[in-house]
């Protein structure tokens, strides 16, 4: 009988000797967007809501959270002549977020090759360079942040931002997981899908 209990309890700790470790913290699902470089951004926005983060030009922006690139601008088509919406981000790039959020960056000096329409890529991989494009010619490097639902593309004046980032970017930038979420399809709820144009 002892022996039984005895070659039971053995089997017991080999199972857990060999049994793979869960980990005690799980991987974040939301990070900082822009790595590397020191970062300072503005809690308002011309008068719509959206974050310039601003960095030196070079800094990587990534991926703030997992998910699939959505929408990319790759040339600078941006000029005093071709001063539409549409254009002013310049040099672009948009993914939709695992989470169903959009989140929208711009002004970049250039996109990464991989980066393409449909492309899959985990919180923090590379999507492309702080840069001037755009407007933001003439201004200090910055990366103008947007988060909001997906829509159809070319609906810019969405895209561009719908609720204010910086709370977000504070947790992300301290290591916490807040999502934006709620926040998002609250406003959507709110205001449509594809609300009309305003402001700048």
């Amino acid at each position: 009988m002892l022996t039984r209990v005895m070659h039971r309890i053995s089997a017991v700790i080999s199972i857990i000797l060999i049994a793979p470790m869960a980990p005690a913290i799980a991987a974040p699902n939301y990070t900082f967007p822009v790595k590397g470089c020191e970062v300072n951004y503005s809690r308002s926005h011309h008068d719509y809501p959206a974050s310039d983060i601003l960095a030196k030009k070079g800094c990587l922006f990534v991926a703030p959270t997992s998910g699939v690139v959505d929408e990319i601008s790759p040339v600078n088509e941006y000029s005093w002549q071709n001063n539409s919406g549409e254009f002013r981000g310049g040099i672009s790039v948009s993914m939709i977020g695992d989470d169903g959020v959009r989140y929208y960056g711009s002004h970049f000096k250039k996109i990464f090759p991989e980066i393409v329409k449909g492309y899959r890529v985990e919180v923090g991989d590379r999507l492309a360079r702080v840069g001037t494009s755009g407007d933001a010619g003439g201004l200090a490097p910055h990366v103008h942040f947007g988060i909001s639902w997906p829509t159809k593309e070319k609906i810019w004046w969405v895209r561009r931002g719908e609720i204010y980032p910086w709370k977000y970017l504070d947790a992300w930038r301290a290591g916490k997981d807040l999502s934006p979420a709620k926040e998002v399809f609250a406003k959507l709820k709110k205001v449509g899908r594809v609300p009309e144009r305003s402001g700048y």
